[in-house]
């Protein structure tokens, strides 16, 4: 399992969003200044973000995007499954995966079940508050 960009910059702007709450909606030009990240490439996750509920967004004259819920209430998990799709390390387990013919007598499969509940429980105990922190 690799997470894309595309889910690593999911969580620096919702990470940048939490920072700075305290100042209303903030224009996606500045988050993508502070970040580094095109604001091409905005254009495609913030509204994904805000389809799914995670961040309002406001367009016009004092508009941009803000968080929904405090950041104690985002677990990374929840992030990197809507941006990735999936956290499974294989194939198989995949939401809506074909089913293996295999299954019955693979002796790898429980491994790789248990893989997955570690990633997923993993990344469901860290919170965008977390990641506020300095280390």
């Amino acid at each position: 399992m690799m997470i894309s960009t595309r889910g690593r910059y999911a969580l620096r702007v919702m990470t940048d969003l939490a920072e700075h709450k305290n100042e209303g909606y903030i224009p996606m030009k500045e988050i993508a200044r502070r970040q580094q990240i095109s604001l091409k490439y905005l254009e495609k996750i913030l509204p994904v973000l805000a389809k799914n509920g995670l961040i309002l967004g406001v367009h016009g004259k004092g508009g941009g995007y803000k968080l929904t819920r405090k950041p104690e209430e985002y677990p990374i998990g929840e992030i990197l499954r809507l941006t990735e799709g999936t956290l499974a390390p294989v194939t198989c387990l995949e939401c809506g995966a074909e089913p293996c013919m295999r299954t019955a007598e693979c002796r790898t499969r429980p491994m790789w079940e248990n893989l997955y509940l570690l990633i997923n429980e993993y990344f469901d105990n860290i919170t965008i508050a977390d990641l506020m922190k300095k280390l």
